[in-house]
């Protein structure tokens, strides 16, 4: 008798294209293409259990072992390090994290930097390796507010195509990483699920290298 697999999906547009990915690996869950509000949806025949959960938190139920395995963006990782094993790039949700500043912005390394940005430990890591000292604004929403208002120097946030930067007369200076969604495992259920979990990650690789 096979436990359920419980896989952890970021909710939106990113959660139903992985969703299909597990699909097509021959982990089909029906259920979760029905119109309705529920959040958990299982399929004991293929015993896989799929929940839907805030982006941000997928990382938190894979590492206390709510979910099994699961879907992340890189970003996520590196801004919490959750102790979590990471399986596979999926190639997917891709975007950058970077440095913007309006367009004028010259940096006088005299002084410190101010920087705006949820992603308070990318920052400090990124700015530590150059040296750089900062002061990190940590904020939650419209970050590319901060500079026009004078709040800070330069911003550190996800860009995906750049509008809402030139929109705000911001352009990118640096990038600092590429980003993309990874699936991701519990270390346990690895050792005690390690076979289920190894051939949804083959077959969604062997998918990936075919689509090439």
């Amino acid at each position: 008798m096979k436990t359920m697999l419980n896989v952890a999906l970021p909710k939106g547009r990113l959660g139903e294209k992985v969703y299909a990915m597990f699909e097509k690996a021959g982990f089909e869950c029906p259920s979760i293409k029905e119109n309705n509000r529920k959040l958990i949806f299982e399929n004991p025949e293929k015993n896989v259990r799929y929940f839907w959960v805030k982006p941000s938190d997928v990382a938190i139920y894979v590492e206390r072992g709510a979910a099994d395995i699961g879907v992340a963006g890189k970003d996520i990782l590196l801004e919490y390090e959750p102790d979590i094993y990471e399986l596979l790039d999926l190639d997917t949700g891709k975007c950058r994290m970077a440095v913007a500043a309006k367009k004028d912005f010259r940096d006088d390394t005299q002084k410190t930097l101010r920087v705006a940005t949820k992603f308070s430990n990318i920052t400090k890591n990124y700015y530590a390796k150059k040296g750089r000292d900062i002061d990190i604004i940590h904020l939650n929403g419209s970050i590319e507010i901060a500079p026009i208002l004078g709040l800070s120097d330069v911003i550190v946030d996800i860009v995906e195509t750049g509008t809402t930067l030139k929109e705000n007369n911001l352009e990118v200076f640096e990038t600092i990483v590429p980003i993309s969604a990874r699936l991701i495992a519990n270390k346990v259920s690895f050792k005690f699920k390690g076979e289920q979990i190894e051939k949804i990650s083959n077959e969604i690789a062997k998918q990936m290298e075919e689509a090439k």
